[in-house]
């Protein structure tokens, strides 16, 4: 089993590309489509405590369900953004890449290399 998860859109471009830089160091990762298998709330909450960033960094605000429900106001509480990833997958921002190094939302692609070393 890798040490590294790919949290992956397969329609997804940037998602593509990081999985291919990946794979060319060598690595062949756990690769979680989330959105045929999301992931639970505790695994959401892991990642964004990995990062070092905040739960609302993993959120898409580009889909049009970002502004539809109402997630662009400030005072929405952890538990409430982890309400909508949960119910709308497609708001989970993508590539997300789990290393023992920590998470990190891989855009741009280069990010993905603070991960592998």
């Amino acid at each position: 089993m890798s040490d590294v998860t790919i949290y992956h859109n397969p329609r997804c471009s940037t998602s593509r590309q990081v999985l291919e830089m990946i794979r060319a160091a060598g690595v062949e990762p756990r690769i979680v489509e989330y959105l045929k298998t999301p992931p639970s709330r505790d695994e959401l909450r892991a990642i964004a405590q990995a990062s070092g960033q905040p739960l609302r960094a993993l959120i898409r605000t580009k889909q049009p369900e970002y502004l539809a429900q109402g997630l662009d106001n400030p005072a929405l509480s952890d538990a409430q953004l982890l309400d909508a990833l949960l119910d709308t997958p497609v708001l989970i921002n993508r590539p997300i890449v789990v290393t023992p190094r920590g998470a990190r939302l891989c855009r741009p692609v280069e990010t993905v290399r603070e991960l592998l070393g």
